[in-house]
Parts: structure tokens; sequence; C-alpha cells
């Protein structure tokens, strides 16, 4: 007897399932009716087919056609159809006439006599449905027996891109009886529909969605089945004997794959979603790469409802390229919030994603910004923050740069200030848009200029190395798009523009000319993967936190109206080195002495602050600095910490920098 999980299928969950199960359980999950919109092989919807009413689809109809024979709730009258299989096992090739499976067939994935086997059971079948002779549900069954059999002896890696050469073809084929449990199926719903319109038509308690991963599509690796389950005899091409397949071509494997996931999330009806995706990334060979990130995955999910995520090992198919062996299959799991939840979600705290089973390294408890800033903060987070003080109500981050600190301040509320109107603009415009909608924006801008795209080709593509870089390629195609960007006058283009720039630029590093003009080279990168992460996290967090991003001088800060609870945090240019953000006019002693005398007014004021500054750096002593904190009893607190991206604070060879935090509250060192 056949069971619906025996049968070879890229990315079956047969080995998940009972994870799945855990995490029901775990996450106390009540639901009478499940939505398994990517049904694949089935055996989801067949797992949880004895205790909740099964809603099940895909695009392929082979897939449908074995939904119907395992799941449908028609009769069937199941000893005509094993009289029929046993009849089917002792058919005779020599007694076979050619018929359109043998002529076009033959000698490739079966031999010719099982060719000539397949095509005539294949005409019975549907020659017996279209007379009424059988049922559609009795088709499905045969239908499905006869394809669970080819696909056992078929010369094959398991798919049917390809077949095999030297295989032996002489394997004989035998159909089987399939193992059905009728008293479960009265109420499930099989449907052969696009996923994002099926999800506006029909409703579940929980919804199951597991999308296809990568570039391969289903309709390239199973076309040959389809052929056999469709049945309309088309024109086949090509080696792998392939049939015209543009219709049933998945959105999820191509590039605008995370704006249609965001649309199936938003027209969900339900109270649980259950997402199956891994984290592919851009490891292993090249086709393998996930389309969708677990970022993007989160953002669509995280304006639905509250989300845990798990992960568990997993084996990921392969033609034999991928050397990766340590991959994880993710769960994300979503409680939707009830109508009354969503009115007042933007006032309530979000409880925090769990990730189970997972080790979370220490710089994963920062966001980084998307900016390769000058100076910037990430890298110090860890010991800069423990300095802060706790139960902030704002926290102001002046000369903000890149947000790597405001972005990840413990605040009721967030204003980051800097004096550059482009930088300010390009961060509120990132904050405006949905992630999805940015990153496929993005993806345009890349390929109307032609520009690498390494994530996904790799550097081969593009005869260029990783340790030289892809500045060789995209030297041309970058100089016209900053041409682009410097000509044009609309705001929201510009700020795509300039983030793009940014992004190909020498170092990822921001400047301008005396004439507003971007002026910065061509770099060695491109929109890599850790790029297209640390903009997915930014961009969530900008939503998910009470952030304003201000254009204002520092000076300004002096006319805010403070509460008690307020703190103010400040890295500006640093007095003994420079910048490419302070080379039009520069940061003299006079900027820093203004500095001083605006913290000294905040200090009057009873504001608490926070200065980032050095207090050496190659042989330079900045005695300034130090002499104003022991004048006015500022705690000056040394940080370990040396640059190596930035020509102005890096450790030389010929002095030592010394990066320091001064405060104006009281800290226990000996903490």
């Amino acid at each position: 007897m056949l069971q619906i999980h025996q049968r070879r299928y890229l990315g079956s969950k047969t080995k998940l399932l009972s994870y799945i199960d855990e995490i029901i359980t775990k996450e106390d999950i009540q639901f009478n009716s499940l939505l398994d919109v990517f049904g694949g092989t089935g055996v989801v919807g067949s797992y949880f087919n004895d205790r909740a009413d099964i809603l099940i689809n895909d695009l392929l109809y082979c897939n449908y056609l074995v939904y119907h024979a395992f799941l449908s709730n028609e009769e069937l009258r199941e000893n005509e159809l094993f009289s029929r299989i046993e009849r089917f096992n002792t058919l005779n090739p020599s007694e076979i006439e050619e018929n359109y499976f043998s002529l076009n067939f033959a000698d490739t994935y079966f031999s010719k006599d099982n060719c000539k086997i397949i095509g005539e059971i294949r005409d019975e079948i549907e020659n017996d449905y279209v007379q009424g002779i059988i049922t559609f549900r009795e088709k499905a069954y045969l239908v499905t027996s006869l394809l669970y059999a080819m696909d056992r002896i078929a010369n094959t890696v398991g798919h049917y891109d390809a077949y095999r050469k030297t295989d032996d073809l002489d394997r004989e084929l035998v159909l089987n009886r399939l193992d059905v449990f009728n008293q479960y199926n009265a109420n499930n719903q099989i449907y052969n529909s696009d996923a994002n319109q099926l999800v506006k038509e029909v409703s579940a308690d929980m919804v199951y969605i597991d999308p296809p991963y990568n570039s391969r599509q289903y309709s390239d690796a199973y076309h040959l089945l389809e052929n056999v389950a469709t049945w309309n005899k088309p024109e086949v091409f090509g080696v792998a004997r392939k049939m015209d397949r543009s219709h049933i071509k998945s959105k999820y494997n191509l590039k605008t794959a995370a704006m249609a996931f965001s649309e199936l999330i938003e027209n969900l009806n339900t109270k649980y979603i259950l997402v199956s995706y891994n984290d592919m990334g851009n490891n292993g060979c090249d086709r393998s790469q996930a389309r969708i990130s677990d970022h993007e995955i989160l953002s669509a999910l995280e304006r639905k409802g509250e989300v845990t995520i798990y992960e568990k090992d997993f084996q990921q198919f392969t033609t034999g390229k991928s050397t990766k062996d340590d991959l994880k299959e993710r769960i994300f799991f979503c409680r939707v919030r009830t109508t009354d939840e969503k009115s007042i979600k933007k006032t309530l705290p979000r409880k925090a994603r769990a990730i189970t089973k997972a080790k979370v390294k220490a710089k994963d408890k920062f966001v980084k910004s998307p900016l390769n800033y000058t100076g910037g903060k990430f890298r110090l987070l860890s010991q800069l923050t423990p300095y802060f003080p706790k139960n902030i109500n704002t926290f102001y981050d002046v000369f903000c740069g890149g947000v790597n600190v405001g972005i990840n301040a413990d605040a009721k509320k967030i204003i980051c200030i800097d004096k550059n109107e482009k930088l300010i603009d390009l961060f509120s415009f990132i904050q405006s848009i949905n992630f999805e909608e940015l990153h496929q924006r993005i993806l345009k801008v890349i390929d109307t200029f032609g520009l690498s795209q390494s994530y996904i080709n790799g550097y081969d593509f593009y005869k260029c190395s990783s340790e030289k870089g892809l500045g060789s390629f995209n030297k041309e195609k970058y100089i016209s798009l900053r041409k682009k960007y410097n000509e044009t006058t609309d705001k929201e283009e510009k700020n795509l523009l300039l983030f793009v720039l940014i992004v190909y630029a020498f170092n990822n590093q921001i400047r301008f000319n005396g004439k507003e003009q971007y002026n910065l080279p061509v770099g060695k990168r491109d929109y890599n993967g850790n790029i297209r992460k640390n903009l997915a996290n930014f961009s969530l967090m900008t939503k998910k936190k009470d952030i304003t991003f201000k254009y204002d001088d520092f000076k300004s800060i002096l006319t805010y109206e403070f509460s008690k609870d307020d703190f103010v945090y400040l890295d500006p240019p640093y007095l003994l080195g420079t910048a490419s953000y302070n080379e039009n006019g520069g940061w003299t002693e006079e900027n820093e002495i203004d500095l001083l005398k605006t913290l000294d007014k905040l200090n009057e004021r009873g504001v608490r602050f926070a200065l980032s500054n050095v207090t050496e750096h190659k042989n330079n002593t900045h005695h300034l600095l130090i002499d104003w904190a022991k004048k006015n009893n500022y705690q000056i607190i040394d940080l370990n910490y040396d640059y190596n991206n930035s020509n102005y604070q890096s450790k030389a060879k010929d002095g030592k920098t010394h990066e320091v935090l001064v405060v104006n509250y009281t800290i226990d060192l000996k903490e």
C-alpha cells in the first residue's frame, strides 16, 4: 500500500512533521482547520488530517491529483480500482502500439517498453473518465498510483531536469494500491490555484506556508509528471523533453518572491501562521540561494502579529555542488493579532522574538546600520551601552551619523540628529517604506544601470575575484548612476539612488563636494548578503521603535525641552583627526570649544549626557578635552577599541589611540 509521502520531491517536509507538531504543542495552538498553501507532496495536510479539516493547494496539477486521491471526500470503488491496477501490471509492451508517451520519451527517463505501458495506462484512464466510467477521484487515484510507480523507477536523481545517460532502464513498472483513510476526509477542500489569489478567498484557523526556496522552478523539476497528470499531450522539446511550462511558473522562484510573500501574508485570514524556510543565504550553489531572506519573512509576519523563530538542522537538496552542511530549517510561528490588538498595536510593547535552540552571538544583540559611516560605533556598542542610564525617556543621538547608537538605544523615544540633511532624508526614506518594496526598488536600480549582483551570480560571473573586488566591472556603470543622482531633483528618487550609490561606492562612504554633488569613486563591493541583512534589520527597527530623524545642528539642542529622564549622547567629529563627513570646513578647535560649552549648559540644566571622543591619537594628546573634564568633575571612561576602517582613528605605528566616553553622571567604574 502506497502512503502519500513515498515519493521523491524537492523540499519534502516528511522529516519535519514531528517538529512542526512539537511547535504546535509548545505554542498551545488550538485549530479545527488547516490551510497548506504550498502543498507540495501533501504530507503536512495528511499528517493533520485526523484532527482538522484540511484545505490544501498547489500550482502543479500532478500534486492536485495526489491530494484528491488521498484526501478527497468523494467516494471510491476500491475493488474496481484494485482490479484495474492488477491488470495494468500484466500489460505486455509487445502487444501495445506506439503512443504519445513512447514516441516522445522512449529510452530517456524510462525504457521504450515502459513508455509504451505508461502511455497505454494513461490513455485508458483518461478515456474512461471522459466517458463517465470512473469518477474524478478514481481517475486521480489511478493516475497517482501510476505517477508513484514512475517515480520509483525513473532514470533521474529525483527530478526531471535531466536523465542519466548510462543508467539501467530495464526496471519493472509496478503500480500499487493507495493507503487512504476516507473517514477523515469529510470536510477537506482541494485547490489548484495561485496561492496569493487563493488566500483572498478562503480562511482557516491555522495556515502552513512552505514556499519555494530558490530559483529552481518545480515546473522544471517535475514537468514530466505534470505532463502525465494533465495528459494534454503537448509538444516537447530539448534533451530533457520538456513542454511549455510558462503557465505554471511560480513567482516565488523569481526576484519578486519577497514582495509576493509580503502580499500573501497581508491577505491571510487566520489565527496562526507557520512558515518553513531555511537559512541558505548565499551559501552553496548559486541556484540554491534563498529568494526570501529571514529578515524579509520577519518584516512581513511582524506586521501581522507576534513572531517566534524555531530552527532545526536539515539537508539541502543540491546537485552535488554545495559544500555547506550545517544549514538550518527555520520555522517562523506568528500568532496573528486580533482586530482589537491591531487597533492599539502601536501603543503596546512588542514581545521580543525568541530564537529557540539557537545560540545568539554577542554582536547579534545589536542592529547594524546599512551605511558604513566613518567612525561608526557599531563595534563599540557592547562597551558603550552598559554606561548609559537606565529607564531613559527620550534618547538624543547627536551627530548620529550612521545611527548605530540611536537605532540600538533602549528608550521610550529616540531622536537622531545630524547636520547632514541628505543623511537625515535618507534614513527618513528608509523608515517610510516597507523593506520588501525598498529591496525591490533597489534591485530595479541595479538592473537599470547593469551593476553587479554577486549575491546571486558570484564573482566569477563578472570575471572578478573577492580579493580585488567588483570595481573593474562596475566602474562605468557606477559613474552613470552617480551622474543620474547628481542631476535628479525628485527627492524620493534621489534618496533611493543615494543608497545604491553608497552601496557601490569606495568603502561604502558618503562624501559631497562643494557643489553638493556626490563625488566618491566606485568601490569593491556591491549589494551583498550582509548589506541586505543590515538594511532589513535596520528598516524593521525604525518601524518598531518610536524613532525620529531630525536635521539640526548640535547647538540647537539647547533650545529643546528636556525631562529629568532624558539622555543626550554625542559622537562629534574628533579634533585629533579628519574624516570625510567634516571635510567641507572641517572640525576646528573653535567647534570643539562650542561643543564643550554646550555640554556645560546641558549639565547646568541637569541633563545627563555622554560624549564619545579620543584623548590620545598618533602621539597627540587632547589636553582641551582632558582639562575640561577634570575642571567640571566629569568622568572619563577608557574604552578598549581601535578603528580598523577609519584613517583618522586607526592604531598607527607611531602612536596609540585612546577612545573614551565622558559622562556627567555617576557611574561605578568597578561594576
